[in-house]
């Protein structure tokens, strides 16, 4: 697109969908800004482990130049899947073959770490939480921040996640509860300190579930793992049953009276986790959730079309959804013609993967599944592969610029 005068774009959200979206736009000479409510990379824990699939999350890495420093990071061997039902016996028990790479793992602060070192230092402005994106002239927004600090811009990408502050520019669109929460719980120095939970969990992933109810556990890196207590309930269904959140052992005797009757060998993501339990509530914004087009604004990731994490599409998505936008950007001779093409595309890929709630309805439903309830892995990594392939053929050429 023609670079004088240069157009001003703000990204709202530094998560894998913004940074991903701001180091594409830098490859091809684009100059952005990264806005983040963190005071700083490292505030908070960036959470558990995402599997980058190779038609959509590693599309996007590779566009953006670091698909390589990716794979040096990645673990293969976290695409194992072990399916349990809430009696111990084994459905499922899918071990990658060799370096297989359709959908490696990766913890999410060392994706982060990676995408925003690869910006121009300077690019992503921590502690600045967005209070309010106004309309100006000629498709303008002005942003205004808790600190202060105001800009004009000429097109303000909200990436700012499931509660977006951008996402009323161009919707009413509002979250809504799914029925079902994850209570999180962890384990540090899992292969010494809990070869148990070491022993179950293996070297990805392993799920339990019946009778409305899930154990999820996956390892990270560095001997940790993550595990999510799955109840049907309210967001919060330890204030729910009268039990108070902070409270680790009372919530604790609470999920055991809930988990009533299953195996022991599974129980111990309960009873042996090293902290407090916290709730994660899954929220979808109904989908096809569209908006008519609006100048100077859009949205990316779950601002967009927050899903649940069945499918493994959140993340993924999220930064194809950023590669996109910026490659729609290089591509066009305006800003707004740019969005059009790139929502065109967006917003119909979401719509065809719908929400994830009619998963949890399935995989939470009453009673026991049973080996034709969960996907065949490998015939899974295999349409990762030939999706990868689909998209490659299918792609126009762009001139890049890239970093030094």
């Amino acid at each position: 697109m023609p670079t004088t005068p240069a157009p001003q774009i703000a990204v709202i959200g530094a998560g894998p969908g913004g940074l991903t979206c701001a180091r594409v736009l830098q490859r091809h000479g684009i100059d952005v800004t990264v806005y983040d409510r963190d005071a700083s990379p490292d505030a908070r824990n960036q959470g558990g482990t995402l599997d980058l699939h190779a038609d959509s999350g590693q599309i996007a890495l590779e566009e953006a130049g670091l698909l390589d420093d990716f794979h040096a990071l990645a673990r293969p061997e976290g695409q194992a899947q072990r399916v349990l039902t809430r009696h111990g016996e084994v459905l499922v028990d899918y071990r990658p073959v060799g370096a297989e790479d359709a959908a490696p793992e990766i913890d999410r602060g060392q994706l982060r770490t990676l995408l925003a070192q690869s910006l121009t230092p300077g690019t992503i402005q921590w502690g600045h939480t967005l209070t309010s994106a106004a309309p100006g002239p000629a498709g303008t927004h002005r942003l205004t921040f808790e600190n202060g600090v105001t800009r004009d811009v000429d097109l303000v990408i909200g990436a700012d996640g499931a509660w977006s502050r951008v996402r009323p520019l161009v919707s009413a669109a509002t979250p809504v509860h799914t029925g079902v929460t994850f209570v999180e719980a962890h384990f540090d120095a899992v292969d010494t300190a809990h070869p148990a939970v070491a022993e179950l969990v293996g070297d990805g992933q392993v799920f339990a579930t019946g009778d409305h109810k899930g154990l999820i556990a996956q390892r990270n890196s560095n001997q940790h793992v993550r595990a999510y207590i799955a109840v049907r309930d309210e967001a919060d269904p330890s204030r729910a049953a009268g039990v108070d959140p902070e409270d680790t052992e009372a919530v604790r005797a609470a999920l055991l009276r809930a988990f009533a009757g299953w195996d022991e060998r599974l129980l111990v993501l309960i009873t042996d986790n090293d902290g407090p339990y916290v709730n994660r509530p899954l929220f979808v914004l109904p989908a096809p959730h569209t908006w008519p087009h609006t100048p100077g604004v859009t949205l990316l990731g779950d601002a967009a079309h927050l899903m649940t994490p069945f499918g493994g599409n959140g993340a993924n998505f999220a930064m194809l959804d950023g590669c996109e936008l910026a490659l729609a950007v290089a591509r066009h001779d305006t800003l707004d013609e740019a969005v059009t093409a790139y929502e065109r595309t967006m917003l119909a890929r979401a719509a065809a993967a719908g929400d994830g709630a009619a998963a949890l309805e399935r995989v939470f439903g009453p009673g026991d599944r049973d080996r034709t309830d969960f996907p065949d892995f490998a015939q899974e990594t295999e349409r990762y592969r030939q999706g990868a392939a689909a998209y490659r053929t299918r792609r126009p050429a762009t001139p890049q610029t890239p970093l030094s």
